[in-house]
């Protein structure tokens, strides 16, 4: 998979916000979801999650029971994502700048 490609798997406002909610054995309800991204419309969290699903980073498993429950959940290659992204979260906290550079374990030069 070329560079481009991979990042197309990622591209969005809200999908790595939802990834982020994901990690860890997550496993949360749409509701769930809305509740903790402020913003995202219910039209745009079912279209991100959709696209989640079928680049098979995320796994939805549907419940049959009144009323229905739908939960989703990262796949093992979507978790695999953890390192990558909490790799980002640690170097965009060393920046001067940036809210949480007080609490940074960076080195600056």
């Amino acid at each position: 998979m070329d560079v481009e490609a991979a990042f197309k798997l990622l591209e969005g406002r809200w999908k790595l916000v939802i990834l982020l909610h994901l990690f860890g054995g997550q496993v949360r309800r749409f509701s769930d979801l809305e509740r903790l991204i402020p913003g995202i419309t219910q039209k745009m969290l079912a279209q991100q999650l959709r696209r989640l699903e079928g680049d098979g980073i995320v796994t939805r498993t549907v419940y049959h029971e009144v009323p229905p429950k739908v939960d989703y959940r990262l796949t093992d290659w979507g978790q695999a994502l953890c390192p990558a992204l909490d790799a980002i979260l640690k170097w965009a906290e060393c920046r001067q700048d940036f809210p949480a550079a007080a609490s940074s374990v960076c080195v600056r030069g």
